[in-house]
C-alpha cells in the first residue's frame, strides 16, 4: 500500500511538472507573439508628414481636438504623397474655409480622425 502511494505521489508530481511547464512555455509564446503585433502594427502606422507644435485655447483647432504633439498623416487632400511645404496646408485651409476637413493623426501610437472646420475666430488665421 506504501508503495502504491508513492508510485502514486511520483506521478501526481510529475504531472504538476509538465502541466506547469507547458503554461510556462504557452505564456512565453503569448508574451512573444503579442510583442510580435504590436511590433507589426507600430510599423503600419502611415508615415506623418507634419507635427502639431501648439494649439491655441478656443480656436478651431483646439475646438475639434487636435493636441500638441499629433503628428499629421492627412490634412484634407494633403498626404505624405503629395506634401510639398506648410503652404499645401494653408491652402488647403484658404479654400475649406466653413466647411469640414477630414484630419488623420498619430496620437500616441494610434491613428486618430479629427473633424477640422477652418473658420474665422478671435484670434490669427483659420484654425489657431
Amino acid at each position: 500500500l506504501q508503495n502504491d502511494h508513492k508510485a502514486l505521489m511520483k506521478q501526481v508530481e510529475e504531472a504538476l511538472h509538465q502541466l506547469h511547464a507547458r503554461e510556462k512555455e504557452k505564456h512565453a509564446k503569448d508574451e512573444a507573439e503579442a510583442l510580435a503585433e504590436a511590433m507589426s502594427q507600430s510599423q503600419s502606422l502611415p508615415q506623418a508628414f507634419a507635427k502639431v507644435n501648439a494649439v491655441t485655447p478656443g480656436s478651431p483647432a483646439s475646438i475639434s481636438g487636435l493636441q500638441v504633439d499629433d503628428e499629421i498623416v492627412e490634412f484634407g487632400s494633403v498626404n505624405v504623397n503629395n506634401f510639398q511645404n506648410l503652404q499645401n496646408i494653408a491652402t488647403v485651409v484658404q479654400h475649406s474655409e466653413g466647411r469640414p476637413l477630414s484630419v488623420t493623426v498619430i496620437r500616441s501610437g494610434k491613428k486618430v480622425h479629427v473633424g477640422l472646420t477652418p473658420k474665422r475666430w478671435a484670434g490669427k488665421g483659420l484654425l489657431g
